[in-house]
């Protein structure tokens, strides 16, 4: 039987079906080989949204000076 799902292995750098490695060493599951083959590039291409995405840019002006658990503001949810 074949498997519908791909996933790429960070540990050899190659696509594999669900009865691969580990599932803590692979990216997926993918559709397709070839979408598993990109996972790579669609990591950078998040984490580069990521890293400029206002919501989770760094205030430089935030209320520094109190640990976390006494701002007004602190929680998962923000404040």
């Amino acid at each position: 039987m074949l498997s519908s799902d791909w996933y790429y292995c960070l540990d050899h750098h190659t696509v594999e079906p669900y009865e691969g490695c580990r599932s803590a060493s692979r990216l997926g599951p993918y559709r397709t080989i070839d979408e598993a083959w990109a996972a790579l590039a669609r990591v950078a291409e998040r984490n580069e949204a990521w890293d400029h995405d206002p919501r989770f840019v760094d205030d430089a002006e935030a209320d520094d000076s109190k640990p976390d658990d006494e701002r007004s503001d602190w929680g998962p949810f923000g404040g």
